[in-house]
């Protein structure tokens, strides 16, 4: 903060942030909040709530909604649960690594619903036939930017199973070009417009990759039964890599089974929904059993590219080592300087951030981190890097964080409170909260995150305060903590 500190301005009484975990306060107040990643199960949302069934689609893990353990407990084969994809979602139980549950409602992210995607790890399309809106597609690119794994399962061009004008080639491709996050080729490939009839793609050789060489087995081909491919644009992201081709042809073009990232998540794209078909649904439907079709290793690529999605895997895709970690984990508290006793040490911070000032008050000890509070327009930080090990499933963010504010308005965000996570290069990673001085009220609330989609990185994690020119806001944090085991 260049030249003389200004002074600020306090309120009689200290008023602090509500808490987080009030989601639907939260979700109303506009504070956003990135997967956070399971320890130990990783967790699956699968999309019904766009049109999934219509037609002779049937594509859903069980008829119970949204969890699936509610028409068996225990599935011990794919008629245990009743649906196109119970072979999928029977497979992935028995593993007892993953929660699975079905979404029939729309896509949402920071809100309070169950299946709000800031519940899970990874998201499936399963050729979904209707659009989705303008609110859904931000939810949705952001829940991939901050973390979440994308599994999207197109069909061929005129694939509209409830005959309203959109099929799935052309939804998709509205999700990554018709978005408020990122229109500009996000994930570095389009879905082509075409309907190609049949054919077993065969996977590229690359004895490295997660997705086909993974703990469910090694794709040979898959099988493509009226269904479309992707052009692939490395230009727009070097990331994206296709893994299994239409016969004769490679490189950018002709991709029917493609992966990619985007910020901290992992993406992947197949090119036809009848791989995935395991022959068994509701009645009435036309199936067809391409999960076990003998020519292909349908049900290896999908468990694979679900599994890599979701986390595990250090190549061919994103969410993997960013490099700086080590491999094996040691229980322990990483932030230097936690607690801001030692003063202006560890933390990089504003001119007078750090501070013992008696116009406000430390949770605990002398020292606390106020950001803002001048009643002018500044702006804030507060910053430390850290390196979070590959080997820790669980890496928790905590602070202690208080508002108080002299703005009266009930219903403008004036002055906002950022706390990001960043990677080396300064690029943000996701945004865990956004506070502002609509969050008011009185006394420290913790505040708690999962940061271990980021292990195996070194990432910067960043509080930015942002005051507007008239009434102050003050951000006060404290004991803050990484703990990681």
């Amino acid at each position: 903060m260049p030249g003389p500190t200004p002074s600020r301005h306090r309120l009689p009484t200290a008023l602090a942030a509500f808490g987080l975990l009030a989601a639907a306060a939260a979700a109303q107040a506009g504070v956003t909040a990135t997967p956070a990643h399971a320890a130990t199960t990783h967790r699956v949302l699968f999309d019904d709530g766009h049109a999934e069934e219509a037609g002779n689609a049937d594509w859903i893990v069980s008829t119970s909604k949204p969890d699936p353990l509610g028409q068996d407990s225990s599935p011990s084969s794919e008629t245990d649960w009743t649906g196109a994809l119970s072979s999928w979602g029977v497979a992935l139980q028995k593993t007892g690594d993953y929660s699975l549950k079905t979404s029939t409602g729309a896509l949402t992210y920071g809100g309070s619903s169950s299946t709000d995607l800031s519940n899970f790890d990874t998201l499936v399309l399963p050729e979904p036939n209707t659009l989705f809106t303008t609110a859904e597609k931000t939810a949705i690119m952001n829940f991939v930017k901050n973390g979440g794994g994308l599994f999207m399962i197109s069909d061929h061009t005129g694939a509209d199973r409830n005959n309203d004008g959109e099929d799935a080639v052309e939804i998709l491709n509205d999700l990554m070009t018709n978005n408020s996050v990122d229109s500009t080729d996000p994930f570095g490939f389009s879905i082509d417009t075409l309907d190609v009839n049949s054919g077993y793609p065969a996977a590229i050789s690359d004895s490295s990759n997660p997705v086909l060489h993974g703990s469910f087995g090694t794709v040979t081909k898959s099988l493509i039964a009226d269904g479309t491919t992707a052009t692939l644009k490395p230009s727009d992201n070097s990331s994206v890599k296709g893994l299994v081709y239409r016969s004769g042809y490679s490189g950018n073009t002709g991709a029917f089974f493609a992966t990619s990232t985007f910020g901290s998540g992992r993406v992947a794209f197949w090119g036809d929904s009848s791989p995935i078909d395991d022959g068994t649904g509701q009645s009435g439907n036309t199936l067809y059993d391409g999960w076990n079709d003998t020519g292909a290793t349908n049900a290896a690529l999908a468990l694979n590219a679900t599994a890599w999605l979701a986390g595990d895997g250090t190549s061919g895709g994103g969410g993997g080592d960013g490099g700086g970690g080590s491999d094996t984990c040691t229980a322990g508290q990483l932030l230097g300087n936690n607690g801001f006793e030692s003063g202006s040490t560890t933390w990089s911070a504003s001119s007078g951030v750090i501070t013992n000032s008696g116009d406000e008050s430390a949770r605990s000890g002398s020292y606390y981190a106020w950001l803002d509070g001048y009643g002018q327009a500044t702006t804030d930080t507060l910053s430390q890097s850290v390196t979070i090990p590959s080997g820790c499933t669980t890496a928790a963010l905590s602070f202690y964080l208080h508002i108080d504010t002299a703005e009266t308005t009930t219903s403008t965000a004036y002055d906002t409170l950022k706390v990001q996570v960043l990677n080396g290069s300064g690029t943000v990673l996701g945004t865990l909260a956004t506070y502002s001085n609509l969050n008011a009220t009185s006394g420290y609330t913790k505040r708690s995150f999962s940061l271990a989609g980021y292990a195996g990185q070194t990432v910067t994690l960043k509080f930015t305060g942002t005051e507007g020119s008239t009434l102050q806001t003050s951000f006060v944090v404290d004991d803050t903590a990484l703990d990681v085991a």
